[in-house]
């Protein structure tokens, strides 16, 4: 009897096992595949790059150029503090000696060159819903770029936190890969604003709360919530929080940093218009629309008026 429930349990532990190593496994997420041959479109990959905020956490800290992408932004969170990798061309210390596939399978899966998980502090379950074409021009306009050289320290993440392999766990509980879908019933410009919103832009990894396993949480999308590194509080930019702006508004605040009362944004949101002033007049308005046509979504209640504001909008 003992010997049949000494069985039974080694049998159990060998069967949650192998559940554990397939559902983390990186072939689950991993979409490295061989391309057709194709002339990537520079000017779409600056507008890639501007549209997803490379340089506000890629570009080396302290330093005006945008384009010097050594990494070493420290991002604080309550999992631990991730810096920032160095993504310039360099070929020792960046990204010079990887292939159009690899980077294309980092951005939108999370999955490096030597088949582990990234952390989900790269917002690949944004990107994933980006077109794979604007990432390859990406990937090309990044090559353009001068390179970078210098190694960043490795994350400060403390266990369990730091055992990459959950992180497929992670991926199948929150991670969304469909592609971006443009809603046939909308005109153009309101799925231009949708896809760069919801994919290069990634706006809901800052202006959505998070659940105890940094979870965005669905039904509280763009309703705001704690800034991400502990901080202040990122707003809600659903009508809940934007009724009172016109499109215009947004538009020429995305343009400008200033709101519609003449304040001027501060903070890390900072660098967001950096790159958003960077985009066409097109594209802002775009944005614009979309953003004015979420339904208002209740947010997280904020810690009373003494808490500071972030400054993010």
């Amino acid at each position: 009897m003992l010997r049949r429930i000494i069985l039974g349990l080694l049998l159990a532990g060998v069967v949650a096992f192998g559940v554990y190593w397939s559902l983390t496994a990186t072939w689950l997420t991993s979409a490295v595949a061989t391309d057709a041959a194709y002339t990537p479109n520079l000017a779409n990959g600056q507008t890639t790059f501007n549209a997803g905020g490379c340089s506000s956490c890629h570009a080396v800290p302290g330093q005006p150029d945008r384009t010097r992408l050594g990494g070493g932004l420290a991002l604080p969170s309550p999992f631990g503090t991730f810096y920032v990798p160095n993504i310039s061309p360099d070929p020792v210390d960046g990204i010079g000696r990887w292939t159009e596939a690899q980077f294309v399978d980092a951005v939108m899966r999370g999955v490096s060159p030597s088949g582990f998980h990234y952390f989900p502090a790269l917002p690949y379950d944004s990107y994933a819903h980006a077109k794979r074409d604007d990432i390859r021009d990406l990937f090309a306009y990044l090559k353009t770029l001068p390179p970078v050289s210098g190694r960043v320290r490795d994350h400060d993440v403390p266990f369990p936190f730091n055992i990459r392999r959950n992180i497929g766990i992670w991926k199948w509980l929150f991670m969304d890969d469909k592609p971006f879908a443009p809603d046939a019933l909308r005109p153009a410009q309101w799925n231009r604003g949708a896809y760069l919103v919801n994919s290069l832009g990634h706006c809901a990894e800052c202006h959505s709360p998070r659940n105890f396993l940094g979870g965005i949480v669905a039904s509280q999308r763009f309703a705001g919530g704690p800034d991400p590194d502990g901080k202040g509080w990122v707003p809600n930019i659903t009508q809940k929080g934007l009724s009172d702006w016109s499109a215009k508004d947004i538009s020429y605040f995305l343009e400008t940093g200033q709101t519609p009362d003449g304040d001027t944004i501060g903070g890390s949101m900072t660098s967001v218009i950096g790159n958003m002033s960077q985009l066409s007049a097109d594209d802002r308005d775009a944005i614009a629309e979309y953003l004015k046509s979420l339904p208002p979504v209740d947010g997280p209640s904020r810690p009373g008026k003494a808490a500071s504001d972030s400054g993010k909008s």
